[in-house]
């Protein structure tokens, strides 16, 4: 919507991405250095191998990236019982919250996360201390702290592959192409029913030669029956 993008098609990569093919006939014709600043803006969290982010000096990035994220936490990321179960009693151990921000902040969090019996409780502690934090204007001579807002982001916002974006020459797989590690098939997705999607139930390219085996066993046998 910012950069006015009207034709878009959303398919899955037959693994753990999405694909959006943008079909607006001026976005097709940008050079490589405008693809890669269009994917540059639109990236707020940036994970490498130590969970880094990109740091972000004002709230407006965060604001925007925030909002679209709120309504999906807390289901996923910190519902006890379910995958990703953020800072969860076994990452009690390690620092699986590098998005904290400062020892001001962090050290306090994490004295307490122990005595909270699940994610859900960890969670409404920050969120809590860090809304009052930013009320009251407590800790000013740092800039008010958005871990909170940050911690959404690193868990739902998504991660852009810059190089298939930029690169005019890169290797792209069709929608309805098979990948080659899963067998999935690259189905469109209907963004209005996206919750009901099911990753593991599109066809496989095992299931559709299944399916050709059967319907030519069929036609062979009706054949048959003619003659």
């Amino acid at each position: 919507e910012d950069l006015g993008v009207r034709h878009r098609l959303w398919v899955y990569s037959g693994r753990r991405g999405v694909h959006c093919w943008v079909c607006d006939d001026a976005v097709r014709k940008w050079s490589p250095a405008l693809r890669a600043a269009a994917v540059e803006y639109l990236s707020l969290v940036k994970v490498g191998a130590q969970r880094a982010r990109n740091p972000l000096p004002t709230p407006d990035p965060l604001k925007a990236g925030h909002e679209p994220a709120v309504p999906r936490w807390p289901r996923r990321p910190v519902a006890p019982g379910l995958d990703q179960e953020w800072h969860s009693q076994q990452d009690q151990g390690r620092d699986s919250s590098p998005v904290l921000g400062t020892a001001q902040y962090r050290e306090p969090l994490q004295a307490e996360f122990p005595r909270k019996k699940d994610s859900v409780q960890r969670w409404e502690l920050l969120r809590g201390r860090l809304e009052r934090t930013r009320a009251s204007g407590r800790g000013a001579a740092l800039g008010p702290c958005y871990a909170d807002w940050e911690v959404m982001l690193q868990f739902c916002f998504p991660r852009l592959d810059i190089n298939v974006s930029k690169g005019l020459g890169h290797l792209l797989k069709s929608p309805f192409s098979v990948h080659p590690k899963t067998g999935r098939v690259s189905v469109p997705l209907d963004l209005q029913k996206l919750d009901q999607f099911d990753p593991f139930a599109v066809p496989t390219i095992t299931s559709l030669c299944h399916e050709l085996d059967t319907a030519g066993s069929d036609g062979e046998q009706e054949d048959v029956g003619e003659t």
